[in-house]
Order: structure tokens, then C-alpha cells, then sequence
């Protein structure tokens, strides 16, 4: 339930050298609390995608964002994640694959999007 306890995967972590990091998964009261929380122990900036968890319940899931998020862990969501990577849409290099993701799962900003490229690029 903790992958912070699995030494293989701790250490390829920190062998990677980087402080910060970005975790979600199926059940936030244990597999993502248990792994956040460790990681914060050890001085990682830690990284929540919330809607990118799940939970038991929806009590059980906010109760254990926010026992995360008074642990020192900061709250985010998919959205915010795909758009701090891509940094703007003039990146070329990973703007197909960003847009498709955002058109796809954005709602309202992923129409938007779809509808800012048709008016500005027309097939």
C-alpha cells in the first residue's frame, strides 16, 4: 500500500535526483497517503492530483486530502498538471498531444480549444 516501502522504487526515485513529485492513484486513504506522506517525511515537495484519486467514499476521499494537504502536500488537478507541461500553446513540439488530451477530457475548455482551432485553422 506504501511504495515508499519498496526499496526498488524509493530508490529509483531519489536516484533520479529530483525533490519534487507528483502522485495519484486508486485508493487516496492508503496507496497515495501512505507514499505522500513518506515522501513529505523525507523533505519531497509533494504534489496531489486530486482528480486523478479515488476513494472508498467521498468523505473518506476529502478526509484523507485533506489530512495530505495538512501535512504539507499541495492539491492539483489533471487540468492544471497537463497545462504547467505544456506551458503554452506555442509549443510545438507537444502541442498536438496536449490539445488532444485537453479536447478530449477538458469539457468546456477542451470545446474551446477545438473551436479556437477551427477559426484559426480552417481545414
Amino acid at each position: 500500500m506504501n511504495v515508499w516501502e519498496d526499496e526498488t522504487a524509493r530508490n529509483a526515485v531519489v536516484a533520479t535526483g529530483r525533490t519534487r513529485l507528483i502522485l495519484a492513484g486508486f485508493l487516496a486513504e492508503a496507496c497515495v497517503s501512505f507514499s505522500a506522506l513518506s515522501a513529505l517525511a523525507e523533505g519531497f515537495d509533494v504534489f496531489v492530483v486530486e482528480d486523478a484519486c479515488g476513494g472508498l467514499t467521498l468523505a473518506s476521499h476529502d478526509l484523507a486530502l485533506r489530512r495530505l494537504e495538512q501535512a504539507g502536500a499541495r492539491l492539483t488537478s489533471w487540468i492544471q498538471v497537463l497545462l504547467e507541461f505544456q506551458r503554452g500553446w506555442t509549443r510545438h513540439a507537444t502541442y498536438e498531444e496536449a490539445r488532444a488530451i485537453a479536447v478530449a477530457n477538458g469539457g468546456g475548455y477542451g470545446m474551446g480549444l477545438a473551436y479556437a482551432r477551427e477559426m484559426i485553422h480552417p481545414a
